[in-house]
């Protein structure tokens, strides 16, 4: 079993910079994809970017590509997303997930993170 916290949202302006945490505890974390989804208001939840266990394939939704960076210390059992160049439109509730492989399909995570808010002012 895995235990999910994420942390870092906050309020930024258009064009700034915001890092995310995710804290794991649990055994399997380590051999564990990990994805960072987002859910704005009205909107399904969506995959931002993946990550495999070792960090060597990484998926990004066509939206940040560029913009964004996840990656992930096992030693540490943390995970990050490095959000740069913040749009209006990246405003959500963003959640950190584990499963078996890294993939866009929320229902192949098993694990889920409470979310954190991300507002991004125009």
């Amino acid at each position: 079993q895995v235990q999910l916290v994420e942390s870092g949202g906050g309020l930024v302006q258009a064009g700034g910079s915001l890092s995310l945490s995710c804290a794991a505890s649990g055994r399997t974390f380590s051999s564990s994809a990990m994805g960072w989804f987002r859910q704005a208001p009205g909107k399904e939840r969506a995959l931002v970017a993946a990550i495999s266990w070792n960090g060597d394939i990484t998926y990004y939704a066509d939206s940040v590509k560029g913009r964004f960076t996840v990656s992930r210390d096992n030693a540490k059992n943390m995970v990050y997303l490095q959000m740069t160049s913040l749009k209006p439109e990246d405003t959500a509730v963003y959640y950190c997930a584990a499963g078996p492989v890294p993939t866009a399909t929320p229902t192949m995570y098993h694990y889920w993170g409470q979310g954190t808010q991300v507002t991004v002012s125009s």
